[in-house]
């Protein structure tokens, strides 16, 4: 006859772990380490995201929450209290906001103000950029196969989804362009590596079904890359030199 006592008493065990493992967390959401309930330090975190005009990162919600509260903890707290609520507390570029619950979006279309179109000459950049970053100029127009016009390149600008990254190390050090925070923030990504991919891309009916086997989309650079200076200080201004001027070549863009 076998022995099963030993395997149930481990099993017990690791059960017994999980549920104290459960009840200390839970004992976390509710009371500070000294024992203090943590209702009034969660009211001033929900007032201080609330109140924010845009996401908000943890150091900057640390610095303002009085010394010894677990920034951490509270946000997983009220993350979970606005759960299943008709407005949601989400990180977006390691960043915290509230927002409407993405199911309800169709009965707030009428409340939503009507942001004006991008042109598809912009829409095609900007997915250029994205999954091309770092990419300069020259390079866009050879994805695109047509000239690419500054004023495209400004409209995207001007809305903050895209930056000057660096200049690339090459014969005119052409300067590089990016995605930025509030790119991640309108979209609703956490991070780059969140774009969606092929298969994702495939499913929602932009990409060609009949793509060739070794088709891959790219990943974007998360830093620098190796061929890449940063941006100087006397290059951020609103003007800058591009590798190729609009009067070099015919203005393609459609």
């Amino acid at each position: 006859m076998s022995d099963t006592s030993k395997p149930t008493s481990r099993v017990e065990k690791a059960a017994a772990g999980i549920e104290d493992d459960i009840i200390s967390l839970n004992d976390r959401l509710n009371v500070r380490g000294d024992g203090e309930p943590i209702e009034q330090e969660l009211r001033l975190l929900e007032a201080l995201l609330f109140a924010a005009v845009e996401p908000i990162d943890v150091e900057t919600l640390r610095e303002r929450m009085p010394d010894g509260c677990d920034v951490g903890v509270l946000l997983a707290r009220l993350a979970r209290d606005y759960s299943g609520r008709g407005v949601n507390l989400v990180r977006v570029a390691e960043r915290w906001r509230f927002q409407t619950a993405p199911d309800l979006e169709p009965h707030l279309t009428d409340m939503k103000e009507t942001p004006r179109k991008l042109s598809k000459a912009a829409l095609e950049t900007l997915a250029i950029i994205a999954y091309h970053q770092p990419v300069t100029r020259p390079e866009i127009e050879d994805i695109r196969g047509v000239a690419v016009s500054v004023g495209t390149l400004d409209v995207l600008m001007e809305l903050s989804w895209v930056r000057l990254r660096g200049r690339r190390r090459t014969p005119g050090r052409p300067v590089t362009y990016g995605t930025t925070e509030d790119f991640l923030a309108h979209f609703n990504l956490e991070q780059l590596t969140d774009l969606p991919g092929r298969e994702d891309l495939k499913a929602a009916g932009l990409l060609d079904s009949r793509l060739p086997k070794d088709f891959e989309v790219p990943i974007p650079m998360l830093s620098l890359d190796i061929d890449e200076d940063p941006i100087e200080d006397d290059d951020e201004g609103e003007f800058v030199t591009d590798y190729l001027e609009d009067d070099d070549k015919p203005d393609l863009d459609d």
